[in-house]
């Protein structure tokens, strides 16, 4: 099937360990994904090439989502192809510090990567998105959003920020066959995860006794960008063991 006639996804963030599984499972379920790296566009490629390699149509993309002017003239790119129907807001980082002992340019730049990055990826999407009448949005939040974490004011600002954003996008573009949705996960198997946590740790904070993987936390993605999930809509969902 030519390319041009799949639905396609971007996925910012696609390079990491969660962003790769949803790569990975959007591509299973037969869209063209454009997978975004920040700045390392070796990582998103060999992301691709696993796809590409197990059959699946795929592309590596690489911008700043906190830089408005480099991520506009990306997506235009892109549209210059056709509408993107699905959009996985996924891009995030972390600064960890006590809020007494946090500098100034660790709560905006965490900001301007979570929320900003969601407002910079996402606009000029909406438009080409709701002619076509059918569309996905899922932004990818967490844990901390939800219950609070030391030492991460500034990530759980951002994240929760997208609470609030996404439950108004929804009941904006819900007319138009578009469903905003938000995924929280836990604490999750991979890099970031295992800078901050121990196995000691995850017992103590996990009722479920276990850290999540990518692939679970990419399996409520997919299944919120399928065309089962259309009635789901303005809505934030666990993926914690129980958490919270």
């Amino acid at each position: 099937m030519p390319e041009h006639t799949l639905r396609r996804a971007l996925v910012t963030g696609g390079s990491g360990d969660i962003g790769g599984a949803i790569c990975r499972q959007l591509a299973a379920d037969g869209l063209h994904v454009v997978v975004h790296a920040n700045g390392n566009l070796a990582r998103a490629q060999s992301v691709v090439d696993d796809i590409t390699a197990g059959g699946g149509s795929a592309q590596a993309v690489a911008f700043d989502v906190a830089d408005g002017d480099a991520t506009h003239a990306a997506i235009d790119a892109l549209l210059a192809a056709g509408p993107i129907q699905v959009v996985v807001n996924n891009a995030g980082i972390h600064d960890d510090a006590p809020m007494a002992g946090m500098r100034d340019a660790q709560w905006k730049r965490v900001i301007d990567v979570s929320l900003h990055g969601f407002f910079h990826v996402t606009q000029p999407l909406l438009l080409p998105m709701a002619r076509t009448r059918w569309g996905r949005i899922v932004s990818v939040s967490s844990v901390a959003a939800v219950l609070g974490n030391r030492g991460q004011v500034n990530y759980a600002a951002a994240k929760s920020a997208l609470h609030g954003a996404s439950k108004s996008l929804a009941r904006e573009m819900a007319s138009r066959g578009i469903t905003v949705n938000v995924v929280a996960p836990g604490v999750i198997q991979g890099r970031m995860a295992d800078d901050s946590f121990g196995p000691d740790q995850v017992k103590a904070l996990v009722p479920a006794g276990r850290a999540g993987t990518p692939d679970e936390v990419a399996a409520l993605v997919r299944f919120l960008c399928s065309d089962a999930a259309g009635y789901i809509n303005g809505q934030v969902i666990g993926v914690n063991g129980a958490m919270g």
